[in-house]
């Protein structure tokens, strides 16, 4: 219960930045988007119906859609998004008419590609969905098998050129970089926190390395065997997980204890287990 209660405020919170990147630099920018806003931004353009309006449109029919055609547990999880972005839009929207928080046309596209990227990107990592036109690719999946990320990437391929005609090359060219921006920053807040190093270290002081990885570090370690390619000798391996501002401690253990060894550093995305993602045992 007291995870769901923390998850709720960070779910809002992403929701906030996200609109707050589409309403303080995307729309006055001018530039291209997917999803929701790119279809918002195209009947703006063509009826000039209000960005907020379609929005709040599209999220409650697609809410409506993933409660029929999906699970009710699905449902549940998605309706805080699809209630809230559209809200946040239009607030934001309100506040900002008439600013303009920069008119470089670079530092705009750079601005709404971090702040939507951070948005989106931590309402994923707490585990809800951020509604929308991520909806349809989840019921053609259901019902085709094909990944959910080639139905995305197709219907905002097909949102994105629908809006080119009304737009210039310049602004299309700034959108593929809020694109690129937006993808980059959602995989760097997915991961943040979550990101350690492998080491591997091979010496003939194995078990001297071993023990000062355990005692001076409070970290857990692995023997691998292994055969020495030049003499053929049977040789440990020493294997050990620690987080990045724990290296440099073990260069210097290492070199201490054997200058001549010899050790690889592996960046790993995600480590679940004791003394990770598990209290250590005392």
């Amino acid at each position: 219960m007291n995870e769901k209660w923390i998850k709720i405020p960070l779910v809002l919170l992403g929701n906030a930045i996200f609109a707050f990147g589409v309403a303080a630099f995307i729309l006055p920018g001018g530039f291209l988007s997917g999803g929701t806003t790119g279809i918002a931004l195209l009947l703006q353009y063509a009826l000039g119906v209000p960005v907020v309006v379609t929005v709040w449109g599209i999220n409650l029919g697609m809410l409506l859609l993933g409660w029929i055609a999906l699970d009710k547990q699905f449902a549940l999880t998605t309706i805080l998004s699809s209630v809230c972005y559209p809200l946040f839009l239009g607030i934001f929207q309100r506040l900002l008419a008439g600013i303009h928080l920069t008119s470089d046309t670079l530092l705009c596209a750079c601005f709404a590609g971090a702040l939507v990227g951070a948005g989106v990107g931590l309402v994923l990592r707490m585990g809800a969905s951020s509604g929308g036109m991520d909806i349809p690719p989840l019921i053609l999946n259901k019902h085709t098998g094909i990944s959910v990320s080639v139905f995305l990437y197709l219907f905002d391929t097909i949102i994105l050129l629908s809006q080119a005609f009304f737009s210039d090359l310049e602004k299309i060219l700034y959108s593929i970089l809020i694109t690129f921006l937006t993808s980059l920053v959602i995989n760097k807040v997915m991961l943040m926190g979550k990101s350690q190093v492998q080491v591997m270290i091979i010496s003939e002081k194995y078990q001297q390395i071993n023990a000062a990885i355990q005692t001076n570090l409070d970290r857990g370690s692995t023997f691998l065997r292994s055969i020495t390619g030049h003499l053929q000798k049977d040789q440990l391996i020493v294997l050990s997980v620690l987080s990045p501002r724990e290296l440099p401690h073990l260069n210097r253990l290492v070199s201490q204890i054997d200058p001549m060894a010899f050790m690889t550093v592996t960046p790993v995305n995600e480590v679940k287990g004791r003394g990770f993602t598990l209290k250590k045992k005392d």
